[in-house]
């Protein structure tokens, strides 16, 4: 009787009145003690209310059901279909709707819609990859900002892929508490491969400098990611640039010059298909005929071998001096020691030219007494 009351009353009210009227009647379905009679005409009205022309009284319905798992099925289904301000509360909370209807509404709606569903609160790994496959900019924003989403890999591989251009998705991907080295690296890559192109960076190069000068950046970047990573995210690491080309001679002569043994030695048992304990037992003891064996083994170039066994060398006297656990990438002062050492035999042995390893070399030099200079600075400021 009173519901019948209320559908009367509700006729000829404000339109602010008709919305106040209904938040309170879907509350009062929800948490009120109502017989099953009255339950019955309550869901009757809210149906009818589906109806109602004005924009507030229906969005008043979809706020009122939209955390609720009590609320009418079919009055939030009707909800979903209405209007992007009715149905947007709805996607982005109810609790009524299955996986497979948040994957269609992904697919079929437009923007603002899939954004809020991406926004739900613990988001399943099947909606989210539905996002990351189909999803507009806006949509894996909202994804890749929403820390409670399940978001499988291959998905955020797809995100980078489809999105990687985007800064701000970047960033929040990067900010992702756990996100996978091999994921960030992709990042990288996709920062470098959009400033290869830019005119800031093209000023005064040509082509092939340019290219040349992003790459390296790129490979920097890689070689320090990869310094605050542990065995199996250097593995991953490995096997992510492996499958993406981007495993050069360079980027291992960096690691191993700047003092990542870490990074060289996982490489170098992907590479040759060698355990990595046999890898680690040569490179810490092994002769120079069973470096050079594994070196050939892994297809490094032969006229790097000499190089890399110079800095074999002094990594292992640096390791016997300081601790034989040594992890120099994390001391940039013992890193400039390495390189410096480094640069010194190889230019003392016999034959050895001015050649493009050498000016590597003292690139790599410059770079880490930037490094070590920063990192002085941080200590001294600290301390002050």
């Amino acid at each position: 009787m009173i519901v019948h009351q209320f559908l009367r009353w509700m006729a000829d009210a404000p339109v602010a009145r008709r919305a106040e009227a209904t938040s309170a009647l879907a509350k009062a379905y929800l948490y009120s003690d109502m017989s099953a009679d009255d339950r019955d005409a309550a869901e009757a009205a809210m149906i009818i209310l589906l109806d109602d022309p004005a924009v507030q009284v229906r969005r008043a319905l979809a706020e009122a059901l939209s955390r609720s798992d009590k609320a009418p099925r079919e009055v939030v289904l009707a909800l979903v279909n209405d209007l992007p301000d009715v149905a947007l509360p709805v996607l982005e909370r109810s609790p009524v709707l299955l996986d497979a209807e948040l994957v269609d509404a992904i697919g079929g709606f437009a923007d603002p819609l899939p954004a809020a569903v991406a926004r739900r609160f613990h988001l399943s790994v099947q909606v989210a990859a539905a996002v990351a496959e189909v999803g507009s900019l806006q949509a894996c924003r909202a994804l890749a900002e929403n820390d409670t989403a399940d978001i499988p890999r291959f998905s955020l591989v797809r995100l980078v892929e489809r999105h990687g251009k985007d800064a701000t998705l970047r960033e929040a991907l990067m900010a992702r508490p756990g996100i996978p080295i091999e994921i960030r690296q992709m990042l990288l890559k996709q920062v470098g491969d959009l400033l290869s192109d830019h005119p800031l960076v093209r000023l005064g190069l040509k082509e092939e400098r340019a290219r040349a000068v992003v790459t390296e950046a790129r490979e920097r970047a890689t070689v320090s990611l990869a310094n605050q990573a542990g065995p199996q995210e250097t593995d991953a690491l490995v096997g992510h640039l492996l499958e993406s080309g981007q495993l050069t001679a360079g980027l291992l002569l960096r690691a191993l010059c700047t003092g990542n043994i870490r990074l060289f030695n996982a490489a170098l048992a992907r590479l040759s298909g060698m355990g990595s304990e046999r890898v680690r037992g040569v490179m810490e003891t092994g002769r120079g005929l069973a470096v050079r064996a594994l070196l050939a083994r892994a297809g490094l170039p032969p006229r790097t071998h000499a190089l890399i066994q110079v800095a074999v060398g002094v990594w292992r006297d640096l390791a016997r001096e300081i601790s034989p656990d040594l992890v120099i990438p994390s001391n940039p002062a013992v890193a400039r020691l390495l390189i410096a050492e480094v640069l010194e035999r190889y230019q003392s042995q016999d034959g050895v030219e001015a050649d493009d390893l050498v000016v590597m070399l003292r690139r790599f030099s410059a770079e880490t007494a930037r490094e070590a200079a920063r990192a002085y600075v941080d200590r001294t400021l600290a301390a002050a």
